[in-house]
């Protein structure tokens, strides 16, 4: 009797289905993108390629689109990655029709279709909110510091940075002298060597920074001054010298220990609670079911004044789907209360709950006192009477569901997908990758939800959306 196994033939003749469709099984997130992505209007990327046939052909928009999202569901942002997957994972193989775009297509594609990838944020909230998953009577609004792609150690201060730019510049003279005599001064030689090339991107970087500090300092020297001048003349109109110590001068008001980063000039150093980090301040504003309804990327360390810009571009986005309801209640963090900002709440717009302490004594000041009866005695301050209204038995549960409504997001997007950090440089292109991936998190719940109102792909029926129609006349 010989044992009773499994043929193993490597030599057949197919050793996958032939049909694409038998892949992946029914209600696999790789049909669920690509059902997406047809509902998806991708005109404005279509438009940019050529119309009259001419030149190489492209990939398709609407595959691309719907690569770069599955990938990113999936917490694989670097194109060198998408490329070996594209050769080795049969999802990646489903959508991509076995079609092998190479890291170098992918990496230009998402550049040159910045602005336009970073949209898709709007429209995968608009396929949330029709199937019923976009709910604004609460949100919460939070920041998260996320690492830039660069290092504590490229910054530099500004005498380090007009040393090194004053160094490189004498480097290109002597390189400039050299070619003149080997080639002549109205001859070109070769093309300039790899290392040759980066030094000048590196010289651009480090003149952007010199500058940066430069107007950081002025603009401090310029507000202290303004600040004696304001001094000088109450004293003048009062005849009484202020009490206090005198404020310094202007020249001593500008930061000489300042830095700035020659890898990522608009990265900045950001205080965490595990210590600094290079990176950027990820904004988010999220619905009591996780949706994020709104996200930007800010180099502000705190969040002191992305308060009301936020709430601004919640409601702007929750307009431009023709969401029929405006936010009814904001909950915020200490991080966002200043004086400045509880003054400007509109009494027409979003109720403001914030805390008015760090999170750790807030919660104890939300556990310990009876919750406060009776009118609020008159002469409070606006931090008073912010302070009285957490205390009541509705301030204590709404602000409650902060916590476990927008920093359960972060926990998704940085500690379950391990995006942790971004892979681009520059504000803009952050943005862009920040959006997209607050994107494909609103698709993944909207997955997990299945209340996804369209038809399988795998049916042939995938149902159209009004106005737009599927997505091979929009970009695919």
């Amino acid at each position: 009797m010989g044992y009773h196994f499994l043929p193993c033939e490597r030599d057949q003749l197919y050793l996958m289905p032939p049909a694409l469709q038998d892949w992946m099984p029914e209600g696999d997130l790789t049909w669920f993108i690509l059902d997406a992505v047809a509902q998806m209007n991708l005109t404005a990327i279509t438009r940019t390629y050529r119309a009259d046939g001419w030149g190489p052909a492209a990939y398709e928009p609407a595959m691309m689109v719907a690569l770069l999202l599955y990938a990113y569901c999936l917490g694989e942002r670097s194109s060198r990655r998408i490329e070996r997957l594209c050769q080795r994972d049969v999802a990646f193989r489903v959508i991509t029709a076995n079609q092998g775009p190479d890291h170098t297509t992918l990496a230009r594609f998402r550049q040159t279709h910045e602005i336009e990838l970073a949209k898709l944020f709007t429209q995968v909230l608009q396929l949330c909110a029709e199937a019923g998953l976009v709910k604004v009577g609460g949100v919460a609004l939070d920041g998260t510091k996320i690492k830039a792609n660069a290092a504590l150690a490229s910054n530099r201060t500004v005498e380090t940075i007009a040393t090194e730019v004053s160094r490189m510049l004498t480097e290109a003279q002597v390189t400039d002298a050299a070619e003149d005599r080997q080639y002549g001064q109205e001859r070109c030689g070769d093309e300039l060597p790899e290392g040759l090339r980066d030094r000048k991107s590196r010289l651009a970087r480090l003149q952007v920074c010199q500058e940066r500090l430069t107007q950081e300092a002025a603009t401090a020297t310029a507000q202290q001054q303004a600040k004696i001048e304001t001094r000088q003349a109450e004293e003048a109109a009062t005849g009484q010298k202020k009490r206090g110590r005198k404020p310094k001068a202007p020249e001593a008001a500008a930061d000489r220990d300042a830095k700035a980063n020659v890898t990522d000039p608009d990265s900045r150093i950001m205080k965490t609670q595990a210590g600094y980090v290079q990176g950027y301040n990820a904004q988010a504003v999220v619905t009591k079911d996780q949706i994020i309804v709104a996200a930007e990327v800010t180099q502000e360390e705190n969040d002191i004044k992305q308060l009301y810009p936020m709430l601004e571009r919640a409601q702007a986005n929750l307009k431009a789907i023709a969401y029929p309801h405006a936010v009814g209640t904001a909950l915020a963090d200490a991080g966002y209360c200043s004086e400045a900002n509880l003054l400007a709440a509109d009494p027409a717009g979003p109720e403001l709950l914030m805390a008015t302490n760090k999170d750790w004594k807030q919660r104890k000041a939300l556990r310990e006192p009876p919750p406060p009866r009776g009118r609020a005695p008159k002469g409070l301050t606006a931090r008073d009477r912010m302070e009285r209204m957490l205390l009541t038995k509705r301030g204590r549960r709404l602000y409650k569901k902060r916590g476990q409504t927008v920093e359960p997001v972060f926990g998704q997007i940085k500690s379950a997908r391990g995006c942790d950090g971004l892979m681009r440089r520059g504000t803009a292109a952050c943005d862009s990758e920040w959006k997209l991936l607050c994107a494909t998190h609103n698709l993944l719940k909207l997955w997990r939800h299945g209340k996804a109102g369209w038809i399988s792909r795998r049916t042939g029926h995938t149902r159209q959306r009004c106005g737009q129609g599927s997505g091979k006349k929009n970009g695919g």
